[in-house]
């Protein structure tokens, strides 16, 4: 597995927290390598999700991409090529 990078390590506290937030869980409980179905997120909090990473920054996210990368493992290693590509 590659190392993480700390633009990688970032996006994933930061959605470490977003997630903690919707379920009203601690952080510690939050595991990156779960995937988000496995801790009841639907699709609705999937969108409030990507508007949140709209908001914070900048990068517009297809629905479809809780379903490409469906750990917050998965969808930081994605924003972080997303973010330099310049394009979702």
């Amino acid at each position: 597995m590659p190392a993480v990078t700390p633009l990688e390590a970032e996006y994933r506290d930061w959605l470490v927290t977003r997630l903690s937030g919707y379920l009203r869980r601690p952080e510690n409980d939050i595991n990156v390598c779960i995937p988000f179905s496995e801790y009841g997120m639907d699709s609705v909090a999937a969108l409030s999700l990507f508007g949140d990473i709209e908001d914070a920054f900048g990068l517009y996210l297809e629905p479809t991409v809780a379903w490409d990368y469906p750990t917050i493992e998965a969808l930081a290693r994605f924003l972080v090529r997303a973010g330099s590509d310049g394009a979702l």
